[in-house]
């Protein structure tokens, strides 16, 4: 177990700003992992191995993209026990996302609100760290490339940045997530609706299987969807994800509803909230999918993971896998542990 309590490091980082404090935990641990400070917060990690989409999973909980944007800290996020880890998003050109402050805690709701806007180096600066990680893989550990749009890109054009990240991430990913489900970039949700989704779709599936006969490697691919959706909408994006031969689904990201948090400090910020208030409508919209889906369909359930019985809930909404994010700010590493062995032991 990590040498670290969790608890003795929590009040330092919610004392400080919670970007500034994201930003030094993860500076911290590319500047640490690989070096025998390392054993400060890592764990062993459940062995649980899962077959899913033609890849095998050490266990059944990941890390949701979001966190490590430029994936900077595989080796040392995945010594926290992950079975996989998702880094991103990243979109072809750098960008700094939106104005400062834009992220925000709702402690007493465990949540967050953040309106960051896919803030990133860029994609070469991205595949540059991805490749430097070894020890994570090495160990038999899946990692997750989540791909997004530029903010200065029309929405119009939004399939060229996609095929430009698709390219770009494809020889280097375990997996490829296309992000169509953030609340922060202008437009982009729109992207998850009839007409335009079967189009962006279609359109980066042909390109994939080009890319796995040129490269001769199968990377399967997975669409990320937001909670905010009726059950006719998720029962579109079911249709259309199969239609268009996609691998998996990701469920979901975070969402704009406010009714969780009403009245709290920061509730009325503008972005996308996660942890505790989500886990509900992310779990409606796992069922809705399963249901439509059937069974066999690869889906990957997240958000508002903040307990091992939070995770079994997950599974049985329908989700195969299970990632958290805000559910380790507020609980730290020992949390991933805890997940992976109540999921162990369910299966």
């Amino acid at each position: 177990m990590s040498l670290i309590p969790y608890a003795l490091t929590r009040p330092f980082l919610f004392g400080i700003d919670p970007e500034h404090a994201h930003e030094l935990t993860l500076a911290s641990i590319a500047k640490l992992q690989n070096t025998p400070a390392q054993c400060l917060w890592s764990q062993p990690r459940v062995n649980d191995p899962l077959t899913l989409a033609g890849l095998k999973f050490p266990n059944r909980v990941g890390l949701a993209a979001g966190l490590d944007k430029n994936g900077r800290c595989i080796d040392g996020l995945g010594a926290m026990g992950f079975g996989f880890i998702e880094v991103g998003t990243v979109t072809p050109k750098g960008q700094p996302g939106n104005d400062k402050p834009r992220m925000f805690r709702l402690p007493q709701a465990q949540a967050l609100i953040n309106r960051l806007g896919f803030n990133n180096e860029g994609l070469a600066s991205f595949l540059a760290n991805v490749q430097r990680a070894r020890t994570f893989r090495a160990a038999g550990g899946l990692v997750g490339l989540n791909i997004g749009k530029n903010a200065a890109t029309p929405i119009e054009n939004a399939v060229d940045d996609y095929l430009i990240c698709l390219e770009g991430v494809f020889p280097h990913a375990d997996y490829i997530t296309v992000n169509i489900s953030s609340p922060n970039t202008k437009n982009l949700r729109a992207l998850q609706s009839d007409a335009a989704l079967d189009a962006l779709l279609a359109t980066l599936q042909e390109r994939k299987l080009k890319l796995e006969e040129q490269q001769q490697r199968r990377v399967p691919m997975f669409v990320k969807i937001a909670p905010d959706l009726d059950e006719s909408q998720v029962g579109v994006i079911a249709k259309t994800l199969k239609a268009n031969g996609i691998d998996g689904v990701i469920a979901t990201n975070t969402t704009i509803a406010r009714e969780a948090v009403k009245g709290l400090p920061h509730a009325e910020e503008t972005g996308g909230l996660s942890g505790k208030p989500v886990f509900e409508a992310s779990n409606r919209v796992i069922r809705l999918l399963r249901a439509t889906l059937g069974a066999g369909y690869p889906i990957v359930g997240v958000g508002g993971v903040m307990s091992s019985g939070d995770a079994l809930k997950k599974l049985d909404a329908g989700a195969d896998l299970v990632q958290i994010y805000t559910g380790l700010i507020y609980q730290g590493p020992a949390l991933v542990r805890e997940c992976a062995t109540a999921l162990a032991h369910r299966a």
